[in-house]
């Protein structure tokens, strides 16, 4: 049987941001403009041209699809089953990214990784399989973390930042004693007010702190 010579690689993106409002991470779609599955929400991706870096086409998707800037992004794994994408074979590489603060599009949606509607494509299956890769990367990767969190956050923040990408309510103590055990993290010299005014822990990363003396 003859099998076509060449094929067809993207890159879709789990674009993620840390919302304070909500304390939960969420993760972008939008609405599809073309065929197949136009008008299906589906994870930012593009077809990789001749010559291009995986991470320039990843910001790339995010800044087109979305609408938004990437604070920092990676290579998660490989999608390659052959009949993911309606139109013939079509290799994906997902990567994760971390979106900055622009204002998206207006047609996009913000998801929970618990609450993330139908999607376009296998991307439900590429969302459910690259979660535990995020949380592997989680107080681990120091770009991807650092990239949720901010420079500086309380501890509720990461409190709220593990359970998004877990689903489930870490140990705090155990949250605790990881947190202490990252060399790049510090404890800041300011604290947070908490509820009924009792001050609470403002953990800083290091590389960010030294910046923020430097302009001062």
């Amino acid at each position: 049987m003859d099998r076509p010579t060449t094929s067809n690689v993207s890159v879709d993106v789990l674009t993620l941001r840390y919302e304070p409002s909500s304390r939960e991470v969420q993760i972008g779609v939008y609405p599809r403009a073309t065929e197949p599955y136009i008008g299906q929400l589906a994870l930012p991706g593009v077809t990789l041209l001749e010559g291009e870096r995986l991470v320039d086409a990843s910001r790339r998707a995010v800044v087109t699809k979305l609408g938004v800037g990437v604070r920092d992004l990676g290579q998660l794994t490989v999608f390659d089953e052959p009949h993911r994408d309606p139109r013939g074979f079509t290799l994906s590489v997902a990567m994760w990214a971390v979106a900055d603060d622009a204002e998206p599009h207006e047609d996009v949606a913000w998801q929970a990784l618990d609450a993330v509607p139908h999607l376009a494509f296998d991307h439900n299956q590429m969302i459910s399989f690259c979660r535990p890769l995020l949380v592997d990367r989680l107080w681990r990767n120091i770009p991807f973390t650092s990239s949720l969190t901010g420079p500086q956050f309380p501890v509720s923040a990461a409190v709220a930042v593990t359970r998004s990408l877990n689903g489930t309510d870490p140990d705090r103590g155990n949250l605790n004693r990881r947190l202490a055990s990252i060399p790049e993290l510090r404890v800041a010299h300011k604290r947070v007010v908490l509820g009924r005014g009792r001050p609470g822990t403002l953990w800083e990363w290091r590389g960010a702190a030294e910046d923020v003396d430097a302009a001062g």
